[in-house]
């Protein structure tokens, strides 16, 4: 355990941005709404561990993407009735169970999809937009370069697929990366396996209806156009080490967390980096002061406040923090909930962690803490 101390570390209330702050347990069964004070004001139990990203919407509810073949979920009714089929043999961002809580608790929508992975975004058409995993075909296999050789999963590569669905479940548009990418441009980090192409870990939905992506093992950003499926536009940056999370700032510029991990710059550390899309030039970053000091390899995101600020979650060590433009922590918060961890022992983990004005419609009249 990286953190000794656990709960509430840093709440500067003069520079906090006032709001609630969502976060989960990568490995265990809850969703948790908290104040600035660092105590919980709602939760939500699930049935399964969220391993993908959780957010709220606009009408309060909770939209969720839960692992329902985590070895040890709750028992009962619900797990019996995913019982049966697997889904790809890869765990990294696994999901498969797709549902929609209303604040009290009760189940309003799921969709099941073993194939679904990290992200699932709720369109404002009231569609769900959700990354997934497919078996290449053969002939596609043989156009991808790079990774480690003989690595694929008994001779086959995974790789990437976008559907967006109605409510009812029907699919109304997909992408996918061996029909849609020229599959020879990207090579695969030379020290990852081939089990999988690209690993896409983010699909932010853009206001003009397009889509932005992250492809962590091709340290790859791009937007896809809707219409056409093909890339828009597109950059790639092998000093983001493998990056998580992206998105499309009210500016124009992209906000994107850099992993930095198989990348040599003589220690291992992560960013955050806003950059210009047009030139990539970057126009703020945070790293730690001294930068080994703040470094996930997996998992992890930020959100750009209303402030200006910048809430940021350091995955691996369950940690949620907010800094300003000068790069000052203004709050933190270090995740006491701590569940069995792959390879032994116990983490704290979480993927992402979302801050709501009290104001926001996601928010508003639910809460009535005064911090």
């Amino acid at each position: 355990m990286r953190y000794q101390k656990v709960g509430l570390q840093v709440f500067d209330r003069s520079k906090a941005t006032p709001g609630y702050t969502l976060i989960s347990r990568l490995r265990g069964c809850g969703a948790y709404l908290l104040g600035l004070d660092g105590k919980i004001v709602h939760e939500w139990p699930l049935p399964f561990p969220p391993g993908d990203l959780i957010q709220l919407l606009p009408n309060g509810n909770l939209l969720v993407a839960l692992d329902p073949e985590e070895e040890e979920p709750f028992k009962g009714e619900v797990n019996s009735r995913f019982k049966g089929g697997k889904g790809p043999p890869l765990r990294g961002g696994r999901g498969g169970l797709m549902q929609e809580y209303g604040w009290d608790g009760k189940l309003i929508w799921e969709y099941k999809n073993l194939e679904q992975h990290h992200d699932v975004r709720r369109l404002p058409n009231g569609n769900t937009l959700y990354i997934g995993w497919e078996i290449m075909p053969k002939e596609a296999v043989k156009r991808v370069r790079g990774g480690i050789p003989n690595t694929e999963h008994n001779g086959n590569i995974y790789g990437d697929y976008l559907h967006e669905v109605t409510p009812e479940g029907k699919v109304t548009w997909e992408w996918h990366a061996h029909l849609d990418m020229e599959i020879e441009k990207y090579p695969i980090c030379p020290v990852c396996n081939k089990n999988e192409f690209a690993h896409a870990n983010t699909c932010f939905p853009m206001d003009d209806g397009n889509v932005l992506v992250s492809f962590r093992r091709i340290n790859l950003i791009a937007i896809i156009d809707y219409q056409t499926k093909k890339f828009k536009w597109e950059r790639r940056d092998d000093s983001w080490g493998h990056q998580h999370d992206c998105q499309i700032l009210k500016n124009g510029n992209i906000l994107v967390f850099a992993n930095g991990i198989h990348w040599s710059t003589g220690q291992a550390a992560s960013r955050v980096v806003e950059f210009e899309p047009s030139t990539g030039n970057t126009v703020w970053e945070y790293q730690g002061s001294p930068p080994f000091t703040f470094f996930s390899p997996h998992i992890s995101g930020m959100q750009r406040l209303s402030s200006g600020n910048t809430l940021i979650c350091e995955g691996q060590w369950g940690r949620v923090f907010e800094v300003t433009k000068e790069n000052k922590i203004v709050w933190e918060f270090i995740s006491p909930f701590f569940d069995p961890a792959p390879g032994g022992g116990e983490a704290n983990m979480m993927f992402r962690a979302y801050r709501y004005s009290e104001n926001s419609p996601e928010i508003r009249g639910r809460v009535s803490t005064v911090f």
